[in-house]
């Protein structure tokens, strides 16, 4: 194991030699050793005032130093830390109760300055000390985001020693401490060209052809490679190749969810890796029950990335495991939960029952991204959870400033998709509408469209917006570069344009422009209306033709002239005679049926959605006589003969039935 002895002067050899680099640095003037270093290590590093801080490192030459204390440097024949190591390492084997102990010290140090500072009370520092320490460095510098090391801590002679050191001698390191202190030097954004990183990648590459690295460094190494290089690597394949000749069973379940990390990355090639992903995510079964709450989350993601919607078994396991873990996820990592659970349309009441009592208990410290997460994930499964929406409602009202305009549009829309109003919903759209009135200019407009729209749904109708977007000015810039407006906008327009004419009569504005109307509601991929059950339709057909006597009595999916699709129209005239659907003439009264299966409820629930709520509502103030007829009512039917009569008692007040052929 090869010791890297911290020096932190490079005069006065002599001391060096008699009492070592801790006794030399203690035994000259501050001002004399920080001069020194800095004129010594300077050209090892890149200048800081052009760009952003990189250490880069190069060999060192031969130099003269002057000392303020009259002491001359001679011109050194070598490399001068060549000639240091030489004279003042210290071959000194560590006991494993004093490896214990540094790790436990070195892992209650909360700052690089305290790690620097607890290692220059070394003597000597074994290889994986100093990769343990680099390590620790680059973990507590990286809580403060994604950033490069300080100039300070660049600067520091213990910092730059270390990384000297493997630079000199990469081949006496041990595999462990070679890609440990790779790994944390390109966290640490080390310049890829410098000679530092440059030897320690030879030295791996190196190893790795010679097929001697444990499974734990072949994961790390290809982590690493990952960052240097991105997936385009050749030395990446080799390390896939590597670790799909070991033995899974071998693999500790951070190690196995490298492997998913490192697959992820090269997510271009999942056919070629398929083979291998399907061993893996057989062999993950196993390993679910110890994972931790961040291992799960950073499994989930790399099943997205990698498209394993075949491996449901393994997603269902990580789901139920999940709801252990939903009070200790940190915001990120409960963010990429329920991205997952969306993307692989995944559900469990559980789940949710966890996330409620989450959401009720810390939804004003949580991130407004996760926020608009759970919400479009309620929104997603129909899930009309009222702890969950009472929740960030308060939340919105009392912190409304933290969410940007897309985050407030992803806020809002459930509410009007699940047609729910909280308890505080006066408070929740003054908020609201105070926020569109001071930053109404920020919002995008297709942002701004769906929210507006969102809030018709509720019956909460924009009024003092809505000459707004009828504006041309407005659909021009929702418009944009495209040659003309998408039907989905066009129909979110013409709905809120209907909504004006039908809910809002004193409205006297601007009227939505007739090449910006569509003629039905019902879109190719995101409808305004949801699709007839056809199964539930089957089963209200036959009723009704016992109940009239004869299809010709009544039409199916009938497009209205006000966009609308009625499931069912009934036609009576005058006398309450029921008339054929071909007749259009003397119709006294029009009955839509409204034949609404599962999926226009909120799931699990006897709750309508927002668009079948409007709907019904625009229908009945258009002059039909709607009747519902909820998938859940007809399932309580047990005959034919009880359809006929459930089908009278909805349809006619009058226990006889009249019908008039033309």
């Amino acid at each position: 194991m090869a010791l890297i002895t911290l020096r932190k002067n490079l005069y006065r050899l002599s001391d060096f030699r008699m009492h070592g680099a801790l006794a030399a640095l203690k035994n000259q003037p501050l001002n004399n050793v920080h001069k020194v270093v800095k004129e010594y290590l300077c050209p090892w590093f890149c200048s800081q005032q052009s760009e952003p801080f990189r250490i880069r490192f190069h060999h060192a030459h031969c130099k003269k130093f002057n000392s303020k204390n009259g002491n001359d440097l001679h011109p050194l024949s070598g490399p001068v830390f060549s000639q240091v190591s030489d004279c003042v390492r210290l071959e000194q084997n560590v006991k494993n109760g004093e490896s214990q102990t540094f790790y436990k010290r070195l892992s209650n140090l909360t700052s690089s300055e305290e790690v620097l500072s607890f290692i220059s009370t070394m003597e000597t520092l074994p290889d994986t000390m100093a990769a343990g320490a680099l390590q620790r460095i680059c973990e507590v510098e990286k809580k403060d985001g994604d950033q490069g090391l300080p100039k300070e801590i660049l600067e520091n002679s213990i910092f730059q020693a270390l990384c000297f050191q493997l630079e000199k001698e990469p081949s006496q390191l041990s595999n462990t401490s070679l890609v440990t202190a790779l790994q944390a030097l390109i966290l640490l954004h080390v310049d890829p060209q410098s000679s530092l990183l440059l030897n320690l990648v030879a030295e791996c590459q190196n190893r790795l052809k010679k097929g001697g690295l444990e499974v734990r460094n072949l994961c790390i190494l290809g982590e690493s490679l990952i960052r240097l290089h991105s997936s385009g690597c050749v030395t990446l394949e080799l390390v896939i190749n590597q670790l799909q000749g070991e033995k899974l069973e071998t693999f500790t379940p951070e190690d196995i969810v490298a492997l998913y990390r490192i697959l992820q990355a090269c997510a271009e090639k999942v056919d070629e890796h398929q083979t291998f992903l399907n061993k893996i995510n057989n062999f993950s079964l196993s390993i679910v029950s110890n994972l931790s709450p961040k291992l799960i989350s950073q499994m989930l993601t790399a099943l997205v990335v990698l498209d394993q919607s075949q491996a449901f078994p393994l997603i269902i396991k990580l789901g139920r495991y999940v709801v252990r873990h939903v009070p200790h996820f940190t915001n990120e990592e409960l963010r990429r939960v329920l991205e997952a659970f969306m993307y692989f349309e995944y559900h469990d009441r559980f789940f949710t029952k966890a996330l409620e009592y989450r959401v009720a208990a810390v939804c004003l410290t949580l991130d407004p991204e996760v926020v608009c997460r759970v919400m479009e994930y309620c929104s997603r499964k129909r899930i009309l959870s009222k702890p969950i929406l009472n929740a960030v409602a308060e939340t919105f009202v009392c912190q409304s400033e933290k969410f940007s305009p897309s985050q407030i549009s992803a806020l809002m829309e459930p509410f009007g998709k699940l047609h729910y109003l909280p308890p505080n919903a006066s408070a929740l759209f003054r908020t609201l509408e105070n926020v569109l009135f001071t930053h109404f200019n920020h919002f995008p407009p297709e942002t701004l469209l769906k929210l507006l729209h969102s809030c018709s749904l509720n019956e909460c109708h924009p009024v003092n917006f809505m000459a707004k977007i009828f504006n041309p000015f407005f659909l021009q810039q929702l418009q944009g570069e495209e040659s003309h407006l998408d039907r989905l906008s066009r129909a979110r327009l013409t709905q809120l344009f209907l909504t004006s004419v039908l809910e809002c009569p004193f409205y006297k504005g601007p009227k939505l422009l007739r090449k910006y109307q569509v003629k039905s509601f019902v879109t190719p991929c995101c409808s305004l209306e949801t699709p007839m059950d056809s199964q539930l339709y089957k089963s209200v057909k036959i009723g009704l033709i016992d109940l009239l006597g004869a299809r010709l009595y009544f039409a199916s999916k009938v497009l209205t002239p006000y966009c609308y699709t009625i499931d069912v129209e009934i036609k009576l005239d005058e006398e309450g005679f029921v008339l054929p659907f071909t007749v259009n003439e003397d119709i006294h009264e029009r009955i839509a049926l409204c034949i609404d299966g599962p999926k226009r409820f909120c799931s699990n629930s006897k709750h309508l959605l927002g668009k079948e709520a409007i709907k019904q509502r625009h229908l009945h103030l258009l002059g039909y006589q709607v009747v519902q007829i909820p998938y859940h009512e007809i399932e309580m039917l047990k005959s034919r003969r009880e359809l006929v009569e459930y089908l009278q008692r909805k349809l006619f007040s009058e226990n006889t039935v009249h019908w008039q052929e033309r």
